[in-house]
């Protein structure tokens, strides 16, 4: 081989190599959660006695407020494994002149980070 041709292929066989590890079979991807994480149990607890800070200290801070009605929080959780579907959970708290009211639940079957 001539003294040019070896960087050359060094170059080839790197950046070769370097493209097939984008892409390499059984690369681990993290379980990703973002949100609030709200169980039935949680709901159980949920009661019309509670102010709004009560329902903040039980559930956390909401991730929304809706913007055309105030007395709307939602709480939502998302959880993707492996890099997979995105599973997704949402609850909506309704308060009437800021006492808890009542709730709408969509809850995942098993909260994978419990």
């Amino acid at each position: 081989m001539q003294k040019a041709s070896i960087p050359a292929c060094l170059a080839a066989v790197t950046l070769t190599l370097s493209l097939a590890a984008c892409s390499f079979p059984g690369v681990y991807r993290i379980d990703v959660q973002q949100g609030n994480i709200i169980d039935q149990e949680d709901l159980g607890e949920l009661n019309p006695t509670m102010t709004r800070a009560d329902v903040h200290e039980l559930l956390g801070t909401p991730i929304t407020v809706s913007s055309f009605n105030p007395d709307r929080e939602h709480y939502l959780y998302t959880f993707q494994e492996d890099g997979g579907d995105i599973r997704k959970q949402r609850v909506t708290i309704i308060y009437e002149e800021g006492q808890y009211l009542r709730h709408e639940a969509k809850l995942l079957e098993e909260t994978p980070a419990n």
